[in-house]
């Protein structure tokens, strides 16, 4: 699978864990920056660059990070097409795949960990978009994004 990841500075050392992570698991990673923690950057561009790349579908799916993940998440879903979820848990993460259709996860590298995220990333990954009540009202997010 094709994973895009993108993060601002307060981001940037968590998304290395989980590039690494994602390349060990077999995965091929764009990954869109930043390059360092020290240099102060702004979450849109990376939020919206990880969304450009899954809306276009140059990535299947997308991870961005940023200090509280909010900033990054709003960034990723000004993007039609992308459904970005902030996540704080494995659960969260799955039931963001299953019930939401999220295809970008989002985090707050000052609110979790390097090991709840790399669980939260494997059970978003492993969790099956859900189909029944889910699809109508992943048909209404669809509409708001053609409206947009």
């Amino acid at each position: 699978m094709r994973i895009a990841l993108g993060a601002d500075h307060a981001g940037y050392d968590l998304k290395s864990i989980l590039v690494s992570t994602l390349r060990e698991w077999g995965h091929e990673v764009i990954d869109l920056g930043t390059t360092n923690a020290s240099d102060s950057v702004d979450y849109p561009d990376f939020g919206s660059a990880v969304g450009h790349q899954v809306a276009r579908g140059d990535a299947d799916l997308g991870v961005a990070v940023c200090g509280s993940g909010v900033g990054i998440s709003i960034a990723a879903n000004k993007v039609p097409g992308v459904r970005a979820a902030l996540v704080h848990d494995a659960t969260s993460a799955r039931l963001a795949r299953e019930h939401n259709h999220a295809n970008v996860l989002c985090m707050g590298a000052r609110l979790i960990g390097p090991t709840v995220a790399q669980d939260a990333l494997a059970a978003w990954l492993g969790a099956e978009p859900g189909d029944g009540r889910h699809l109508a009202r992943i048909d209404k997010l669809r509409q708001l994004d053609q409206r947009a």
